[in-house]
């Protein structure tokens, strides 16, 4: 081989390695809807939430939420109940806003729809 074939060589198994540890370091990280939730108190105070993980039950601000917003590229679904359960739950599409009835109770916690 010449040394212009070992180059080419080194430079495509580099390539493939650099690809492999990128793929495999960004795999531990752990899946997230990208982009933000935003959700008002019933204190009046905004909240953000950036690019949450799609996995698990996310508590909001103890105050609860009254209006939700949101801006991910996946949908949520919100709870009256800090641990993600009851039947009393609200589906909001990406890109959706949506405010809590007259009367009810405010969100407390959220799942991400995967």
């Amino acid at each position: 081989m010449s040394v212009t074939q070992h180059r080419r060589l080194g430079l495509a198994a580099g390539a493939a390695c650099l690809a492999l540890a990128a793929t495999t370091g960004c795999s531990g990280l752990g899946r997230s809807a990208l982009g933000t939730i935003a959700y008002e108190t019933a204190r009046k105070r905004m909240v953000q939430v950036d690019s949450p993980a799609v996995r698990g039950c996310h508590r909001l601000a103890p105050a609860g939420a009254v209006a939700v917003t949101n801006r991910t590229l996946a949908d949520i679904v919100m709870y009256r109940t800090t641990d993600c359960t009851g039947k009393d739950s609200i589906y909001v599409a990406t890109t959706v806003s949506d405010v809590i009835a007259p009367g009810a109770g405010p969100w407390r916690s959220y799942r991400v729809v995967h």
